[in-house]
């Protein structure tokens, strides 16, 4: 008889602590890796968080053994999937088992606090601290900003699965648990949304200094595009989420077509030009990579810089030939023309005495 208390007294004291120390254990996870990442992208909540947290030093031992412990796992993973490979499409996807609002909401009400307190301190340092912050880690504007693009990058990236999973295990019993599940990731997709912004704000001010590649461009519309799938997971949010995985994959397309038709190389090529405008120098080394499309604005370059900046598309379109008019594209076309009119007449040895960026100053 007594055991049979004690086992019916120690199963109701674990349904009362077992899902707290669950969400306990999940937040701690959460404000770990996503601290880790804010703290790294900005040295003024860095600084917060270091008067926060104690300063214990515990040397490079458990990050190297945490990425060995990754790897192994990754390796063991990827030969048990080429010995045995999986028939995806016999694959079902369950539902997940839906939790406690206690403990699905805890983990991402400090999700959520976590958020609006970094977005507070891009706030304070936007209005007045932003000199004092480059002061203090002996930055520039252009370092600062490249600085933390990366990590608000991941961090966006790590949100969405984030939502992934709480949707999957979120409380849909009562309409109370909607408006909760709406309250709490609502509040997440607003504060994401600040940070995809202060992302593409960095970025800028970073091209402004150092100027517009294809990596920097990539990267950015990549942002973009998953702050409009924040946005699209709002509106899924208030109407229903029926059509939502045909609007993401729908915004992807949209945005791989828009990246397109926009001709990268082409803006590259404009920013680079407006820059040696503006400054004096151009990337002539980089610029002799672009495609034809770049054609139209490096034929606005004085010489020698002109023909050292379009020796590239001149080579590449010597080696192609003679393209049949359907096999030849617009910037091709373009870039022919270009050359024809105007051929390039600077030797690779007058390229060369430039130097790498070709300053006016040299």
């Amino acid at each position: 008889a007594w055991a049979g208390i004690r086992a019916r007294g120690g199963g109701v004291g674990r349904e009362r602590w077992l899902p707290v120390a669950k969400a306990v254990v999940v937040g701690v996870a959460l404000l770990l890796v996503f601290g880790g990442l804010f703290a790294s992208a900005d040295a003024a909540f860095a600084d917060l968080l270091g008067g926060l947290v104690p300063d214990v030093s515990v040397g490079e031992g458990p990050l190297r053994t945490l990425l060995f412990l990754g790897g192994s796992l990754l390796a063991l993973a990827t030969a048990r999937t080429a010995a045995a490979p999986h028939r995806w499409d016999r694959i079902k996807s369950r539902p997940g088992k839906a939790r406690s609002r206690l403990e699905w909401s805890l983990p991402l009400i400090l999700l959520d606090l976590l958020f609006a307190g970094f977005n507070a301190v891009q706030l304070a340092v936007l209005f007045g601290g932003y000199d004092k912050v480059l002061e203090s880690t002996g930055l520039s504007h252009a370092e600062y900003a490249r600085q933390g693009f990366w990590q608000l990058l991941w961090a966006t990236v790590f949100v969405l699965a984030v939502i992934a999973l709480a949707l999957r295990w979120a409380p849909r019993g009562t309409p109370g648990d909607r408006r909760l599940v709406r309250a709490v990731l609502g509040t997440l997709c607003l504060l994401t949304l600040v940070v995809v912004a202060s992302a593409v704000r960095r970025m800028e001010l970073y091209v402004d200094a150092y100027g517009l590649t294809r990596l920097r461009l990539s990267v950015v519309t990549m942002e973009l595009w998953l702050g409009l799938v924040i946005v699209l997971l709002m509106a899924a949010g208030a109407v229903g989420r029926r059509r939502l995985a045909r609007a993401v994959a729908g915004s992807a397309a949209a945005a791989v077509l828009a990246f397109g038709l926009l001709s990268p190389d082409a803006l590259i090529a404009e920013n680079s030009v407006t820059r040696y405008q503006q400054e004096g120098k151009i990337d002539l080394a980089y610029l002799r990579g672009l495609s034809a499309d770049a054609a139209p604005a490096l034929d606005r370059l004085p010489e020698p810089r002109r023909s050292c900046a379009l020796m590239g598309i001149r080579d590449d379109l010597r080696q192609a030939g003679d393209l049949p008019w359907y096999a030849t594209s617009l910037g091709q076309y373009r870039a022919r023309e270009i050359l024809r009119a105007r051929p390039v007449t600077a030797s690779r040895s007058e390229c060369a005495g430039l130097g790498a960026y070709g300053s006016r100053h040299e």
